[in-house]
């Protein structure tokens, strides 16, 4: 037996009036999910416990079979895993976006322009990091990652650094309400602030505005933490699986549950990213004998927070048939398989930002059809009369179910 879990992350929505009132998931022309919807088990699924956020942190921990209330420590530490970074007891690790700030001179008055600084790419990224890490303090060093997405680690800072606000959640607001508490994060404020003067005028930045690019003009830090230990997959499961994607946060957390964690040449978490490149992978480790699949498609998300109605719909598209069409192939040409097919949580278009209602999950095991729907789509799912209050037992399900 085989198992592929598809996980389309931020791909539930609500109605959108662009679309005649219906969301992306139903808009969209998807064949291949809709092909197993007719013979598949649907329903919803509670992915982010009560009284945590609704992070891709905290959800593809659920899909994964782990509780977030017994085991996340933070977002950061399960991203500083996939950079290499041991974390040391004393040590917190701190999401560091590159983003673009408007240009007023206070920096309070400041609007978050651009969570992700035009999708900077990694080696522009690098040399950006590099150039801060020559003014940090003792005890506090960046390290870099993909794209506009990095990670600091400070050294003995308070234990309690208060809310800090992912800067997704704030597109196109003004920063001021949003900075870090002084009191509790002073030294996360006025590095903020700094790095609006270390990166205003760097040769990287000069250039992107030259050729009309969103400059990365200021960093963000969010989403704290002190080291994750995760229980290994195969043991928990008794399978051996591997994960795919472009984003550290997923890559971490394979790395600590132990699992196979693959690379993808030109996987970006967007549109541009190697759909075809990721599909072959998920072929190619299920020849190497690997059970398990945890395919990770960053693009819904992406589009989501960025409000891009007609590439929402194109990324689901594009997900069903450059990586679910040729992984459902070579899976019906070998024998037994299982498929779960869900987003984490949804990103609706409206509000551009996380929310935690239920997600809508379909099930597929190839030796038992089910009498399923037309379509796979929040309404169908829900309609369907299954809920499943704890996401964490769907993992469980897919592998074991009877």
């Amino acid at each position: 037996m085989k198992y592929l879990v598809l996980l389309c992350d931020g791909m539930a929505d609500t109605p959108v009036p662009e679309l005649g009132f219906k969301t992306p998931m139903e808009a969209a022309l998807k064949p291949n999910m809709d092909k197993l919807a007719r013979q598949a088990r649907l329903g919803l699924a509670k992915t982010v416990p009560e009284g945590m956020k609704p992070g891709s942190d905290v959800a593809n921990l659920s899909v994964l079979g782990y509780r977030p209330a017994e085991c996340y420590t933070g977002r950061s530490p399960l991203e500083a895993a996939s950079m290499g970074v041991d974390l040391k007891p004393e040590e917190y690790a701190v999401r560091c976006n590159l983003v673009t700030l408007s240009g007023e001179p206070d920096y309070g008055d400041k609007t978050m322009a651009d969570y992700c600084a035009g999708d900077i790419s990694t080696a522009e990224a690098a040399q950006l990091i590099a150039a801060l890490n020559e003014h940090l303090p003792a005890g506090m060093r960046l390290v870099p990652g993909v794209s506009y997405r990095h990670c600091l680690v400070w050294e003995n800072p308070s234990p309690d650094l208060g809310e800090l606000v992912p800067p997704h959640d704030i597109s196109g607001k003004k920063i001021g309400p949003y900075l870090p508490d002084p009191e509790k994060a002073g030294l996360l404020w006025e590095w903020m602030e700094q790095s609006c003067g270390i990166l205003r005028h760097h040769p990287v930045n000069r250039k992107r505005e030259a050729e009309g690019k969103r400059p990365a003009n200021a960093v963000w830090f969010w989403g704290q933490g002190r080291k994750a230990e995760l229980a290994k997959f195969s043991q928990k499961f008794g399978v051996k699986a591997s994960v795919i994607s472009a984003v550290d946060l997923l890559k971490g957390i394979g790395k600590l549950a132990g699992m196979e964690v693959l690379n993808v040449p030109g996987a970006t978490g967007y549109l541009d990213t190697n759909f075809e490149g990721k599909a072959a992978a998920a072929v190619d480790a299920f020849r190497r004998g690997q059970d398990l699949v945890y395919l990770h498609l960053e693009a819904p998300d992406e589009c989501g927070h960025r409000g891009e109605t007609e590439n929402k719909v194109r990324s689901i598209e594009w997900i069903d048939g450059r990586v679910l069409g040729p992984v459902l192939s070579y899976l019906e040409g070998q024998g037994n398989f299982r498929v779960l097919i869900m987003p984490d949580h949804p990103t609706p278009l409206a509000v551009k930002t996380h929310t935690a209602e239920p997600v809508p999950f379909l099930l597929y095991d190839s030796r038992e059809p089910q009498p399923g729907v037309s379509s796979f789509t929040e309404k169908l799912a829900a309609q369907s009369g299954v809920f499943l209050d704890d996401a964490s037992h769907l993992m469980e399900l897919l592998i074991h179910w009877k």
